[in-house]
């Protein structure tokens, strides 16, 4: 019979009694969570482990004021997007701003009213989205998007939390969230298309 698996909430709580073993699991448990979505935030593995560092030393120090009210993943996740939105307000290098990201993605609209056809990505091999190549455009395109589009789609659709706890993570409502998913999902695919296009 396997020994019984800790739930997150028993482990907080031996953490708290000083029980640095259940520390260890849940700082493992997790990492590799945290560290990927930093990385896919911020496309620098120095920047992501700087994230994956602060986020847990931001969670040892706040885990007494941890009540339970959302889950402890979500908690953690709103702590290692903050941590890595704090990084991208950093940079010294210029990023798109909102409202250039806006005038892209309402010209794609534009011209899809128009008669614009973007192609059909559903066409293409999934393995062509494995490529190495295509990973480097796609995480160049991301990396385009203004800070707040970048978390919405990377928290929803590379880490695949449901729209709820995106809202939850980055303090927005689900609207909202909906709404800036569709922009940068519109963008990216517009974004991307000669890319992807290119191959039949």
């Amino acid at each position: 019979m396997q020994p019984l698996v800790p739930t997150d909430e028993e482990l907080i709580e031996r953490i708290r009694r000083g029980d640095n073993e259940a520390l260890e699991q849940l700082v493992s448990r997790y990492e590799d969570r945290v560290y990927n979505l930093a990385y896919r935030m911020l496309s620098s593995r120095q920047d992501a482990e700087d994230v994956l560092q602060d986020a847990f030393l931001n969670v040892i120090r706040g885990l007494d004021s941890f009540r339970g009210q959302s889950s402890f993943s979500t908690w953690l996740y709103r702590i290692a997007a903050n941590a890595a939105l704090t990084k991208i307000r950093k940079r010294s290098r210029r990023e798109k701003s909102e409202s250039e990201f806006l005038d892209d993605v309402y010209a794609v609209k534009e011209a899809a009213h128009a008669g614009a056809v973007l192609p059909d990505w559903s066409s293409n091999p999934a393995t062509r989205i494995l490529d190495e190549e295509a990973r480097r455009q796609m995480a160049t395109a991301i990396n385009e998007l203004p800070e707040i589009y970048r978390a919405v789609f990377v928290l929803r659709d590379v880490e695949g939390l449901p729209a709820a706890a995106v809202a939850e993570v980055l303090d927005l409502s689900v609207p909202a969230v909906k709404s800036r998913l569709h922009r940068a999902r519109l963008y990216l695919r517009n974004r991307l298309s000669g890319y992807f296009g290119e191959e039949e």
